[in-house]
């Protein structure tokens, strides 16, 4: 990142005079600023995404009670979020069930041996067609929504029946294109940094909201209406 990059990001830190007190009081005032952003936008999320989130977390509920397993992927810090979500459901902790799923970027020989001897697009799809069952859940994790290898595992699972979840910044980008996708959320933010941390509160979510979907007392799950039924942006 360019020295005017941070300056936009951390102006306090390029400001004239240097005083200590005024120095923390701008720390101070960017934190609070920044903790406002991310509160009113995960706000907005829930007020957006809330029905459907639910609904898709009922439905994935469905798919592991068939024996489905998750499948979780995306690039370079959607990567770490693909493997925080598949530990999420594999390791939850406390007594809550584990539930099977997969982070595809976990096999780094296969990772690279795909990139390196076909092309890094398909380093997600080629293991989707290997490893997918038809009652498996995939999940795309991105933060532009376009990156080349997602949208080729997300439509290699719709291939292959999968239930297709997708989870991408801004408008979406191409994600938000692809009419095979059961379900697409997106948040609708300027800021790298605040798309990435309201993505890890969405997917947060949808782990508790599956693992309450797939408790004894909960409602019947229902059939997919209709994949343009479930589909929303922001």
């Amino acid at each position: 990142m360019t020295a005017t990059g941070l300056e936009a990001l951390y102006p306090f830190l390029y400001a004239d005079g240097g005083a200590l007190e005024a120095l923390l009081e701008a720390a101070r005032c960017s934190t609070e600023a920044k903790a406002a952003e991310i509160t009113e936008l995960r706000a907005e999320l829930a007020r957006a995404h809330g029905a459907r989130l639910e609904l898709c977390a009922r439905q994935m509920a469905g798919r592991f009670a068939s024996g489905g397993r998750l499948l979780a992927f995306g690039n370079g810090g959607s990567s770490t979020d693909a493997q925080e979500l598949a530990t999420l459901f594999l390791h939850p902790g406390g007594r809550l069930p584990p539930l099977p799923a997969i982070a595809l970027t976990n096999d780094v020989a296969v990772v690279t041996a795909l990139s390196n001897d076909v092309g890094f697009e398909v380093a997600f799809s080629r293991q989707i067609a290997a490893f997918a069952r038809p009652a498996d859940v995939a999940v795309g994790i991105s933060t532009s929504g376009n990156s080349a290898n997602l949208l080729l595992g997300l439509e290699e699972a719709a291939r292959r029946g999968l239930l297709t979840v997708g989870i991408a910044g801004y408008d979406g980008g191409r994600m938000a294109e692809l009419e095979f996708l059961d379900h697409l959320f997106t948040v609708p933010s300027p800021s790298v940094h605040r798309v990435q941390e309201a993505q890890t509160t969405l997917y947060h979510a949808l782990w508790e909201l599956t693992v309450a979907a797939l408790a004894p007392a909960a409602t019947p799950i229902p059939a997919p209406t209709g994949r343009a039924e479930t589909r929303g942006s922001n």
